[in-house]
């Protein structure tokens, strides 16, 4: 039983790169079509985005773990 968090971890994040990684290819894309300032800024702002969802993504972590330790649950793998 202590192998389905990690199997759907891993699953959550192929899922989630796989997303971003089609998104970030469509707005690139897209920038193909225009000039090259507007490729840049697509790309600029594809990096933004990914930087805030994995700053978002590593406090959402922290808060979590901070929480769970603070209700006494044992986060600690075998």
């Amino acid at each position: 039983m202590d192998w389905v968090p990690i199997l759907f971890v891993i699953f959550k994040v192929i899922v989630l790169c796989t997303g971003m990684f089609y998104a970030i290819k469509w707005h690139y894309d897209q920038g193909k079509k225009g000039r090259i300032n507007e490729r840049r800024a697509v790309l600029r702002a594809s990096g933004q985005v990914v930087a805030i969802f994995l700053l978002a993504l590593l406090c959402l972590g922290v808060a979590t773990f901070f929480i769970s330790e603070m209700f006494g649950l044992e986060l600690i793998f075998p």
